[in-house]
């Protein structure tokens, strides 16, 4: 009996030692996937020295900066629709801003959806689809939204329509009863509250802001999730600096008048093709001190254009504050070295560039966006001038996450060539944009089919039937030399010494995607 006892009191030993020496498995990393509305590529870390970014460039500092990636479409909807979903326009089928992806794909994957199901617990907070998609059965928690933005009372507003001045509040009261006396009986965008004056600089704290309040928010969730036995995916997406560019007095006094330098391409580029430029009807929307025309049109008075500038700026300014609380209280609460940061804009914004304001064409300006990625325990940054799209953050993610890729996702793993900056890689990379009818200069609707190489960039517009969802005919036909025209200023698709480029590049075009893969990995 002793023996036996004295046996039993060995292996319980044994298993106690064993319990203690046992190794958990280790957990994935969080995820914040950070979205910036109408964030074009002009921040300090992408070479802008007029701009005030350092919360932004100090995340890019150690981080991996691909300074030559471009959206799938120049517009909301369609480009976070492609981002989130893993695959291109023409595949989600989502073209404009009224295409809603979850009634025309009722049974696709979103990117939380696919890492909840390996594993994470998703939270969402503000803009990761289009304005009106939260899309609810993506996220275990959806459209969070900071007191008291989350009551009835502002349920059919968008976060873009706050304003904080009596006069500008006036104003949009004014505007709003004159469309919906317009609109009567009608349906009305945001309740008709999208109106009001373009700027605003109200002397009042950043904490009275719709994206500081969803800033801190997201580090109240946080809190709350972060001893969840499985790790978080958060999207949180700022509005700012969509227009209007209304954010406290504070940084707009970064920007003093005549501060910041005009557009370096102010006309739409010789040559242009009739369907290239949109009609600026965004700005037009708010109250300006003058008329919007089209970028066919005169150009706005140089000290109003210098107003809208520095309303951007400061805009941006802003949601570099919001960026630099988020990260300082990742780092507070000691979760900053194993979360993987996505810092991306979903398209870029004319400032003046081809005397337009806003985004909806395929000219670079409004197809090149930043995309800044932090890894795991990352020290060290990399400047990485290798194509890259929007599409390539799904697949991206999930490497750096451990999460296994699907088959269906077009876009490529960026892992090699953070690992290897000087690696080959894509040879083009594309977007596209559906020219709406009631927008195009000659009243037609057209499809635009972008290509941009490491030299040209090239563009084939084509008639579209809306109803069919079809191509037609060949329409026109862009090309730029970055070379020798990096602000694309002269079409040269129909100068006759171009002929063989033309032709072989809408060769490349007509490949697509898959035959600009890059040829190694490794």
């Amino acid at each position: 009996m002793r023996i036996l006892l004295v046996l039993l009191s060995l292996s319980l030993l044994l298993m106690s030692c064993d319990e203690r020496n046992e190794v958990k498995p280790k957990q994935n990393p969080n995820i914040i996937f950070l979205s910036i509305d109408d964030l074009r590529a002009d921040l300090g870390s992408y070479g802008n020295t007029e701009i005030k970014t350092p919360n932004m460039d100090a995340l890019a500092a150690t981080s991996m900066v691909m300074l030559n990636t471009h959206c799938q479409a120049a517009v909301c909807a369609p480009s976070r629709a492609s981002t989130m979903l893993g695959y291109r326009p023409d595949s989600t089928r989502v073209w404009h801003l009224g295409d809603k992806f979850r009634e025309i794909n009722p049974e696709a994957v979103t990117m939380p959806q696919y890492f909840n199901k390996a594993g994470y617990y998703t939270v969402n907070i503000g803009k990761i689809f289009h304005n009106y998609m939260p899309d609810s059965i993506s996220w275990n928690e959806p459209d969070l939204k900071p007191y008291p933005y989350n009551t009835k009372a502002y349920a059919l507003r968008d976060a873009e329509t706050y304003y904080y001045t009596e006069e500008a509040l006036a104003d949009q009261k004014n505007q709003r009863e004159i469309l919906l006396e317009k609109r009567k009986g009608q349906k009305v965008y945001g309740d008709g509250w999208n109106r009001g004056p373009a700027i605003e600089d109200a002397d009042v704290p950043d904490s009275l802001y719709f994206d500081a309040m969803q800033t801190q928010l997201a580090l109240e969730t946080i809190d709350r999730i972060k001893d969840k036995n499985k790790p978080f995916f958060m999207g949180l997406g700022l509005y700012r600096p969509h227009l209007p560019f209304v954010v406290p007095k504070k940084y707009w006094d970064l920007y003093p008048v005549g501060s910041v330098s005009p557009a370096a391409n102010p006309k739409l580029p010789k040559n242009a093709a009739v369907m290239s430029a949109n009609s600026n009807y965004e700005l037009r929307a708010y109250t300006n001190p003058y008329k919007i025309g089209r970028p066919e049109d005169a150009p706005l008075p140089e000290t109003y254009s210098d107003s809208l500038k520095r309303g951007y700026y400061a805009s941006v300014s802003f949601v570099d504050a919001c960026v630099g609380k988020l990260v300082t209280g990742l780092k507070e609460r000691g979760l900053y070295e194993n979360t993987v940061i996505v810092l991306w804009g979903d398209h870029g914004w004319k400032l003046g560039d081809h005397n337009g304001w806003g985004k909806m064409t395929n000219f670079y300006i409004d197809t090149h966006v930043p995309l800044i990625i932090k890894g795991v325990n990352q020290k060290e940054g990399k400047r990485i001038e290798a194509l890259s799209e929007l599409v390539d953050i799904f697949p991206t993610l999930c490497d750096l996450t451990g999460v296994d890729k699907a088959d269906y996702l077009q876009g490529t793993s960026l892992i090699p060539v953070f690992e290897n900056p000087d690696l080959e890689w894509k040879d083009a990379v594309f977007t596209q944009f559906r020219r709406r009818a009631r927008v195009s200069k000659d009243g037609n609707e057209y499809m635009g089919y972008s290509m941009q190489t490491k030299q040209h960039h090239y563009i084939e517009w084509y008639h579209w039937d809306n109803h069919k969802k079809l191509k037609g005919d060949f329409a026109d036909v862009e090309l730029y030399d970055h070379f020798v025209d990096s602000n694309e200023t002269v079409n040269v698709a129909k100068n006759p010494e171009q002929e063989d480029i033309v032709k072989r590049l809408s060769a490349q075009l007509a490949k697509g995607w898959r035959g600009a893969l890059p040829k190694s990995k490794s």
